[in-house]
């Protein structure tokens, strides 16, 4: 494309997910920790005469390239707010990278990735609360998506907290995913509804991100028996932390160095070579 424009919807892992109870609304009240690793699907747009979605790349099949689409939904209230004058239609291509129902924020991700995009051709005065807050009703974790940096989320994951603290930045991360697809409603709908405990309240570091938990691995896991092998062998490598994303069934290891990274994928690739991997470093 010509005068194009570029953003990438970064991958979201939950570092640690508390679910807190179940509300009359039909969501849940959690305690979760939000970070994001380096790489995730790609946007491409460019001022077209008409909007238009064009979705590739691995994960594409199945998707909806039509207005019901996040990111087209994102670019219909931006411009509802700001007028078509500020928001032009636009040629838009999404490429797929992440798997879908994988626990990794493929669709908020996207969302935000399209938001930002807008902010910075079109809508430079918008703030990363004003602009997940026009975005907000598109999904619970949107707004971390946003700003796509580590924080801490509450309430159903939408009031957000930084931890300036908890210094992440450039740890290596691999993502695995048996590629089988979970659905976040049957796991939340599963949890057994007991309340085990808050997230220590000032996350500091690595003691702190090992005594906490992702109460939906249990559920998740009941409906995908893969998660199981992919948390074993992912324990085998010798991370210093292996756990399950969301509700599944992506899982990340964290690790000292690159080189064990690396190392570790390469392992996998050799003995599950049909699990869809990333390796990369949180942002």
């Amino acid at each position: 494309m010509s005068d194009a424009m570029i953003e990438t919807g970064w991958a979201k892992i939950n570092l640690a997910l508390h679910v807190r109870g179940r509300r009359s609304d039909g969501y849940h009240d959690i305690e979760t920790l939000f970070a994001f690793v380096d790489g995730g699907d790609a946007i491409v747009a460019e001022v077209a005469g008409a909007d238009h979605l064009t979705i590739e790349g691995e994960f594409a099949e199945g998707l909806s390239a039509g207005a019901d689409n996040l990111v087209m939904q994102v670019l219909a209230l931006l411009r509802a707010r700001h007028g078509a004058e500020r928001v032009p239609s636009l040629a838009v291509t999404l490429t797929k990278n992440l798997p879908v129902a994988a626990g990794i924020g493929g669709g908020s991700a996207d969302a935000a990735a399209m938001a930002r995009l807008l902010r910075a051709h079109f809508l430079p005065e918008l703030g990363d609360g004003v602009l997940a807050r026009v975005i907000s009703p598109l999904g619970a974790d949107i707004a971390a998506c946003v700003a796509s940096a580590t924080c801490l989320g509450v309430g159903v994951g939408e009031e957000l907290r930084a931890v300036p603290e908890l210094r992440l930045g450039g740890t290596p991360v691999l993502l695995v995913n048996p590629r089988q697809p979970v659905a976040t409603g049957p796991v939340f709908a599963a949890w057994d509804g007991i309340d085990r405990g808050p997230l220590y309240g000032d996350p500091a570091g690595r003691a702190q991100l090992l005594a906490a938990r992702n109460d939906l691995q249990r559920p998740a896991t009941a409906q995908c028996p893969a998660i199981a092998d992919v948390l074993l062998e992912l324990g085998a490598l010798r991370p210093w932390l292996a756990r399950m994303s969301g509700s599944g069934a992506t899982c990340f290891a964290l690790f000292d160095a690159p080189a064990e990274r690396d190392a570790a994928a390469v392992s996998l690739t050799q003995s599950h070579p049909h699990w869809w991997q990333l390796a990369g470093a949180l942002r």
